[in-house]
């Protein structure tokens, strides 16, 4: 069982970005049933916080989004503190406006582009939630739907596509290499262990512990899986039919993990055994699993070969994202965009502001740092 399925995937679904706890509570009514998310825009006004030429954000759609981010936040048994939330409703603002402009300067191209994007980032996700079903229910716990996360996706993902278009950052082979051989600590790769498992819970729907006449029921199920799992039956097929973890069954219970990301026995076992042996009983916080280790990958350097595209990919993005304020600066003066919010204006002019002292101060100490022609 995954730590970072424990903390969350789905802060991605909320600021756009992927899972929650796997044994995550789902909202119900009274019969018991699933219920849906309310949304800001049903409980409140839904006047203008910002406005401009073919921009609009409207009290909702900004209440909408920090619902969502609060949710994923104690979803994580955290809190966003007070102080901390007229600035995180400053910089949500700022985002969707620039969402807006961005898509309005959408081609047909960048919307392909988008599309095809959105669909990776939601097939990712898929693929750590355990499917459709699983994703929806983990949603509801963040107040979002699916067609709300698909949406989200999507205008993110075509906004990116009209920077990368409209922001010229050119990335050489030379700039490549350069940085590869600067930072050799981001190409080791530690050592991997590919692992599957099948997971027998004793958690209750609610995520409290079953009782102990509960608990009885699933190891005696758990033993009996073991004992046909050791006999040579099919061990994906087994975790497909009994596993409880949604995160892994449809892929035969697989994971591939380097250490000190499952809880400590699961961790133990998958790397003390030889490759194609399959473990006893292990017992965690979440319930009763075997485990079969499939093959041990041993550290190593990843070759440049291997990664030159993605490290151009990084560098590329990186310097279109110093880029942006000052783009999206200057497309928001374009539209002639105004913060109607009086308080909110106040927190965007503050922090822009110290901003701009920052950067005369970091100015200042450049100039004053002594001249050196590299000589000692």
């Amino acid at each position: 069982m995954n730590r970072t399925s424990q903390k969350s995937v789905l802060l991605l679904a909320a600021l756009v970005a992927a899972g929650l706890p796997t044994f995550a509570a789902e909202p119900t009514n009274a019969a018991g049933t699933t219920k849906a998310p309310i949304k800001a825009s049903e409980l409140f006004a839904d006047e203008a916080v910002a406005q401009g030429k073919g921009v609009k954000v409207t009290r909702s759609m900004l209440d909408d989004e920090l619902v969502n981010i609060k949710a994923a936040a104690a979803a994580q048994g955290k809190t966003i503190p007070p102080q901390r939330m007229k600035l995180l409703e400053a910089e949500v603002l700022e985002r969707l406006i620039g969402r807006q402009l961005l898509n309005q300067r959408a081609t047909e191209a960048d919307k392909t582009e988008g599309a095809e994007n959105a669909k990776k980032a939601l097939t990712r996700i898929l693929e750590n939630t355990g499917g459709d079903e699983a994703l929806a229910r983990q949603l509801l716990t963040v107040g979002m739907s699916l067609a709300d996360l698909k949406t989200k996706l999507n205008d993110e993902s075509v906004a990116e596509a009209v920077l990368q278009r409209e922001i010229k950052f050119e990335v050489s082979d030379d700039d490549v290499k350069k940085f590869y051989d600067e930072n050799p600590s981001q190409f080791e790769q530690p050592e991997l262990v590919h692992a599957a498992h099948i997971l027998i819970g004793t958690r209750d729907k609610d995520g409290g512990e079953m009782s102990d006449e509960k608990k009885k029921v699933q190891r005696k199920l758990a033993e009996d899986l073991l004992k046909r799992a050791k006999a040579g039956e099919d061990f994906a097929k087994l975790a497909k039919d009994y596993s409880e973890d949604p995160g892994s069954k449809d892929k035969g219970g697989e994971y591939t993990f380097p250490r000190g990301q499952m809880v400590p026995e699961f961790e133990a076992a998958a790397f003390s055994m030889e490759a194609g042996k399959i473990s006893d009983i292990v017992t965690t916080q979440f319930g009763y699993h075997i485990i079969k280790t499939i093959e041990k990958k041993p550290a190593k350097k990843i070759q440049l070969s291997d990664v030159g595209q993605d490290v151009k990919l990084g560098l590329k993005r990186q310097g279109v994202m110093k880029q942006i304020p000052a783009y999206i600066e200057g497309i928001k003066k374009d539209a002639s965009v105004e913060i109607l919010n009086k308080d909110i204006k106040k927190v965007i002019d503050d922090q822009r502001a110290a901003e701009a002292e920052m950067e005369k101060l970091n100015e200042a100490k450049k100039a004053d740092a002594p001249k050196t022609d590299g000589k000692k």
